[in-house]
């Protein structure tokens, strides 16, 4: 061996005997990321906000098919329980119903909370317009001198735009995670939106259904949206990002997501093949629930994890900014 050989050899040895170094633990011991502060009212909100939108598409979809009118008032019924609600929960984790407001004093397209303010207002507005015209003039039939292909469409009009505005705001929320530097919300982005809506679509039919309406179009959109979900599912699973991920598949998180991925996805998606739809609703609704607390656990820890925000900030090639931390 020649001595560049046996200098280099022994090199090799001092390396691997070397300690590593150790990975940073946040800016003198404080988080890189700060996590999330919203409180168990916001991932609720994200939950009824989402059923309140997708339940007036149900209502625009059982008008335009000619479906029973029971179905349709209980569709828009369950759309303004939401849209009612909702606003209650978000003044619970602002603190006061001032905050509520000033976040519509200026409308920023550019900032998803405040398209989501906006919408839900405008949503709310009109899916109660909705349920007013069609309790009114077409399910309770009062003669108001108004033809009737007027009142009809009246109520098509305002459930068409309700049902634009609650997709938005059944989709948003995930938009809205995306839009932070927390590394697990930042690197599904693109997937979280869909999730949400399919979610929050498969939930309103699956509460119609356990309200008693077993239409046939209900059963195939609790097919659609599980198999969807199935595949958020895999895809979840099968992410290439192993340490911004590490929330999704270990410790309480990844229980709780995957439980939650499970119910919404191949366990629905299964009893809906066996033709139990009442435990296919069930599981879907409880899955869908979990899933929104459970990304938001996933959050809190993946801003606890220094290594995540190096990764996902070396993986997309330059620092994600966070642009707001709460809903304004």
């Amino acid at each position: 061996m020649s001595d560049f050989e046996a200098r280099l050899s022994e090199l090799r040895r001092t390396a691997t005997a070397a300690p590593r170094p150790q990975q940073p633990s946040g800016y003198y011991g404080r988080p890189m990321v700060k996590p999330p502060v919203w409180t168990w009212e916001i991932p609720l909100y994200f939950f009824v906000g989402g059923v309140s939108g997708m339940s007036a598409t149900l209502a625009l979809g059982s008008l335009a098919g000619n479906a029973p009118l029971a179905f349709t008032r209980a569709a828009l019924w369950l759309s303004v329980a939401g849209a009612l609600i909702s606003p209650v929960l978000l003044i619970l984790d602002l603190g006061r119903p001032s905050r509520f407001l000033n976040m519509l004093r200026v409308f920023k397209w550019r900032s998803a909370m405040s398209v989501g303010a906006w919408t839900l207002v405008v949503h709310s507005t009109l899916c109660v317009s909705s349920l007013m015209v069609f309790e009114l003039f077409r399910f309770a039939a009062v003669d108001v001198g108004l033809p009737k292909e007027g009142v009809a469409a009246l109520l098509f009009a305002l459930l068409l735009t309700s049902a634009v505005t609650g997709t938005v705001l059944a989709t948003y929320t995930g938009v809205l995670l995306g839009a932070t530097a927390i590394p697990v919300w930042y690197r599904h982005r693109s997937l979280l939106p869909v999730h949400f809506g399919a979610a929050s679509l498969g939930s309103a039919a699956a509460l119609l259904e356990l309200l008693g309406h077993s239409l046939p179009a209900l059963h195939t959109v609790g097919m659609v949206v599980a198999l969807v979900e199935t595949i958020v599912f895999a895809l979840t699973e099968v992410s290439g990002h192993a340490v911004v991920d590490r929330p999704l598949r270990s410790g309480r998180t990844g229980l709780m997501i995957r439980s939650a991925g499970a119910l919404t996805g191949p366990i629905a998606l299964a009893l809906r093949f066996a033709n139990v739809r009442e435990l296919a609703a069930i599981a879907f609704v409880t899955g869908a629930l979990l899933a929104r607390y459970a990304w938001m656990a996933a959050g809190r820890a993946s801003a606890l994890d220094p290594e995540a925000t190096i990764a996902a900030q070396g993986a997309s090639g330059n620092n994600c900014v966070a642009r707001e931390s709460r809903p304004k």
